[in-house]
């Protein structure tokens, strides 16, 4: 798999597809992802974005910034069953990775209306079910707490020169949205094994490869990410979390929730949409229907952990930068 080097501001790869300039580092079965008309790809944004997802400032006391939740050795989840925001004010549902979201068509467990990264981030800046950085009506707080550092200021206006470098959600959630496009995995041993690399996968894998699609996993854990990106109902609705509905008001989506990807999921438990299966197995032992037994379970975890790649929790680009316009952070 090819890796991203991000240096002085310049986005280079050793291959990849290219789109509108812009060089995609993906293996050439996948297509590269979608994106809004409003927001092309760009390094200065890709830069831009890497700050700021680490950035504590985007939350309402500083506490909190996007990768306190999504930690990079962990796929880009956390860890935990769910995550307090700001204020420790209860978390309501499980952290997902972050692996692949550029190709995600709804990105988040029961909201259908965040189809972009940029909508989505401002779930988690400004919502309010559940708190989480308390940036609601805190546009010209966050505007002017970023303004105040010169980095920022020319940052931006490299990012945004036909905005003139305007600090707002607007161009917060653009740089947000290009960074996390760049956190790409298609460096597995399963993908190893589609371009032919047969020793890529254990015989183990390999069976559990076939239980995966025999079973019917594959019916909703479909396509290069393993997610049809629809809303499933598998137990009955709980009013604690009560999903689509939500949003919809639609009775029959009580208790739905979007598949999520399997990519790297043996790094992102514990599992379910709150975190309430503690092991892949456990999860697995939750979907109704399946026939799965015991003795499947070796094989299909096996197969399961092939889906990890090591470029998303290794690539040093994605990591927490060290330094911004030349000097020391």
């Amino acid at each position: 798999m090819k890796t991203l080097i991000l240096a002085a501001g310049a986005l280079l790869t050793t291959a990849g597809v290219s789109v509108s300039g812009w060089q995609w580092p993906i293996p050439a079965y996948i297509a590269p992802p979608a994106l809004p008309a409003d927001n092309p790809m760009s390094a200065a944004k890709v830069e831009l974005g890497r700050l700021l997802f680490y950035d504590a400032d985007l939350s309402v006391d500083g506490t909190l910034s996007c990768a306190s939740c999504h930690e990079q050795r962990r796929g880009f989840a956390d860890g935990n069953m769910t995550r307090p925001g700001v204020h420790e004010t209860p978390g309501k549902r499980n952290v997902p990775g972050l692996a692949n979201v550029a190709w995600l068509p709804r990105l988040t467990y029961a909201d259908p209306s965040a189809t972009t990264l940029e909508k989505q981030a401002m779930i988690p800046l400004t919502g309010e079910n559940p708190l989480e950085m308390g940036m609601k009506d805190m546009e010209a707080e966050l505007t002017r707490r970023l303004n105040a550092n010169k980095c920022y200021r020319q940052m931006f206006r490299k990012a945004f020169p036909e905005r003139k470098g305007q600090i707002d959600f607007t161009s917060v959630t653009a740089s947000l949205g290009a960074f996390q496009r760049m956190m790409i995995s298609y460096d597995s041993p399963y993908d190893r094994h589609l371009t032919g690399e047969n020793s890529a996968l254990s015989p183990l894998a390999k069976q559990g490869m076939v239980t995966f699609k025999n079973a019917g996993c594959a019916a909703c854990h479909k396509g290069p990410n393993f997610t049809d990106a629809n809303y499933h109902r598998l137990e009955p609705a709980k009013s604690a979390d009560p999903g689509l509905i939500e949003q919809t008001g639609r009775a029959d989506d009580a208790g739905r929730f979007r598949t999520p990807i399997l990519r790297n999921v043996a790094l992102t438990g514990p599992y379910w949409h709150d975190g309430t299966s503690p092991t892949m197995e456990d999860a697995i032992r939750r979907h109704p229907g399946t026939q799965i037994t015991d003795n499947d379970m070796p094989a299909l975890t096996a197969f399961l952990r092939s889906l990890t790649g090591t470029n998303l929790m290794k690539n040093p680009q994605l990591s927490r930068p060290d330094s911004a316009c030349g000097k020391p952070l």
